[in-house]
């Protein structure tokens, strides 16, 4: 994963790429390489070499996908914060930005770019964070604007929105059909933590038991919702 280091000292913006598919990291660096005022430093496929990269080359800014086979990239944004709170994070992913744009903004990013955008969206949203401005579609801003305006949802209502950060990956790795221990091993935790998790997302979302719970996993799955 080790690349050239020698922009970092020519005055350009220096990003770090966290991606576990490096066809997606390559065309990626080849987009930014492209502009003057900013190039990629290093590339990582883990939060574990992410952070490790981050020591080493002390990059500017990092461009994050949320779904890492090894971890997990919103804790990630989480770790980074409480470790370098002046580098800016930019998450760029295939989950639906209707349903955690919020979430990395409260966990420390500062813009979100789903991959279906144009990779350039990615440049456009590396400048407008670097500017200080929250980068988020026009369609997302509009969403929380009015939801911040409106200020309350429907009471009663059981919904995913509910679920902590770490339970919705739980929810989403159930819905993608993986076993109690694959999800404990995906993420690092043990499988006595992830049946404590399963069992407050069936509280949360009420459900009777573990069948429910695979089925609503699955259809949230295959709605489109995880992206």
């Amino acid at each position: 994963m080790e690349k050239n280091n020698a922009n970092k000292g020519s005055g350009k913006w220096s990003v770090l790429l966290v991606d576990d598919h490096p066809v997606v990291r390559q065309g990626l660096r080849s987009l930014i390489e492209g502009e003057n005022d900013i190039c990629v430093c290093a590339e990582a496929d883990s939060p574990s070499e992410a952070l490790r990269r981050i020591d080493k080359h002390h990059p500017d800014a990092a461009v994050i996908d949320l779904s890492l086979q090894e971890g997990s990239g919103l804790e990630l944004i989480k770790d980074i914060r409480i470790r370098y709170p002046k580098m800016l994070l930019l998450v760029w992913s295939m989950r639906d930005e209707f349903f955690y744009a919020e979430r990395v903004l409260r966990a420390g990013a500062r813009g979100y770019v789903i991959k279906t955008e144009p990779g350039e969206k990615v440049v456009e949203g590396l400048r407008r964070i670097r500017e200080g401005q929250i980068y988020l579609s026009d369609r997302m801003t509009s969403r929380m604007i009015n939801r911040l305006a409106n200020n309350r949802v429907a009471p009663g209502q059981p919904s995913v929105q509910d679920l902590t950060d770490r339970e919705m990956e739980v929810f989403e790795l159930i819905g993608s059909g993986l076993p109690t221990r694959e999800i404990a091993d995906r993420l690092h935790l043990s499988v006595k933590t992830i049946d404590s998790h399963r069992e407050h997302i069936k509280d949360k979302l009420q459900l009777d038991n573990a069948t429910e719970l695979l089925k609503h996993a699955i259809r949230w799955v295959q709605s489109g919702a995880y992206g």
